[in-house]
């Protein structure tokens, strides 16, 4: 199920969560985040992840939503199911591949997991579902980009 958050490009969320910082766990905004993340990408020599590292969160700004009282009180956002989101926009695109489709509609699933299950969420069991099907190689290689996308968030602004 899909956020149904489906913010403008000229919207205040969309615009805001692009060019300033997202929320604690991210020190700059979507967009200096997705360069941050290809940069590392790059740097390491994976090129595999050249174009999930542009691609990754690209519909995250269309999800921007402010989800509790300590987002508003510190101008955070909130970005529920922003990879499926980032995945419906690219999924149809010839030009980029299967493989790439995939890194970008499950790259949070790793972390999602974990605190579905931590939070006793609904959603554990489907997301564990997913996590069940996927092939051994698909599951390492979602696990590196969780690195490269953690180097790209930068240092954590607060707890």
């Amino acid at each position: 199920m899909m956020n149904e958050v489906k913010n403008k490009i000229f919207s205040y969320p969309f615009l805001s969560s692009l060019f300033y910082m997202q929320n604690k766990w991210h020190q700059h905004g979507v967009l200096i985040h997705t360069l941050r993340v290809t940069y590392y990408t790059l740097k390491a020599g994976d090129f595999k992840f050249l174009a999930a590292g542009l691609l990754h969160d690209v519909g995250k700004p269309f999800t921007a939503f402010k989800k509790d009282k300590e987002d508003h009180e510190f101008h955070e956002w909130s970005f529920t199911d922003h990879e499926e989101r980032s995945y419906q926009i690219i999924k149809n695109w010839p030009f980029v591949s299967e493989y790439t489709k995939d890194i970008v509609r499950y790259h949070y699933l790793i972390r999602d997991i974990k605190k579905s299950k931590k939070e006793n969420l609904k959603r554990y069991a489907q997301k564990q579902e997913i996590w069940d099907t996927l092939e051994e190689e698909i599951k390492n290689d979602l696990a590196q980009f969780l690195v490269y996308d953690d180097m790209g968030k930068g240092k954590k602004r607060r707890e």
